[in-house]
């Protein structure tokens, strides 16, 4: 199951304005989010591997307190005197699941940026092959995009697809997440002893934490861990 991470940043706008405040001594300030999507060299770029992003505002703004929006950068823009935690929702491409983050709005400058790192578990094809437009994933060698040739992306699809129909690979994915430390000792070695050179696998000593790609690996190895999870009641 590789994860991939990504740097977000959200930019912050805000300007006193002209209007009446409810709150004495605080004047009514009119304030903007942009979201962006850093690449490997930390450039900006626009965050389309979300398919939405949705701002939860402070209840005091009703029926606005809740706002999506599908394109990027995201902007959300509006009028108000206090300052407060807006939670960010990003909405990943692909069927990626929602990721959400706590967004500081406050009033101390009038332009200020806060990044976040979003992390991708296991993500599908769709969402992997837009991940790789700004920075490196899993699978591809030396650290660069993978140049396979087509023939070798085909072969990869339709073992997948092969794979799909006898398994689910999101729930075998999950299962493995949810085994004991004993019982992933024993996964990854299942791993090691039946890898080809096809197979995906980094072991991140410094963090403790092994990752494979699922859909490199042998169909044996495939059924293999699905009996080993099943056995453990975790699918």
């Amino acid at each position: 199951m590789p994860d991939v991470k990504r740097t977000i940043k959200l930019v912050t706008e805000q300007n006193i304005i002209d209007k009446p405040s409810a709150m004495e001594g605080f004047p009514m300030r009119r304030w903007n989010i942009q979201v962006f999507l850093l690449n490997e060299h930390g450039e900006e770029i626009p965050a389309s591997i979300f398919d939405k992003t949705t701002y939860k505002l402070h209840p005091s703004f009703e029926k606005r307190a809740i706002q999506s929006f599908k394109h990027p950068p995201f902007r959300i823009e509006e009028e108000g005197w206090g300052e407060f935690d807006i939670e960010v929702v990003f909405t990943a491409m692909d069927k990626g699941g929602d990721h959400s983050i706590q967004h500081d709005l406050n009033f101390a400058t009038n332009r200020y940026e806060a990044k976040h790192t979003i992390t991708f578990k296991n993500p599908k094809p769709g969402l992997m092959a837009a991940l790789k437009e700004s920075g490196p994933t899993p699978g591809d060698e030396n650290g660069l995009k993978s140049k396979r040739s087509g023939k070798h992306d085909d072969e990869a699809s339709k073992k997948k697809k092969r794979g799909d129909k006898n398994i689910d690979m999101e729930k075998l994915a999950d299962g493995l997440q949810k085994l004991g430390e004993d019982d992933l000792l024993q996964v990854v070695q299942i791993i090691h002893d039946n890898k080809t050179q096809e197979t995906y696998t980094k072991n991140d000593v410094d963090q403790g934490e092994f990752h494979v790609d699922l859909y490199t690996l042998p169909d044996s190895v495939v059924k293999m861990l699905w009996d080993f999870v099943t056995e453990k009641n975790v699918v």
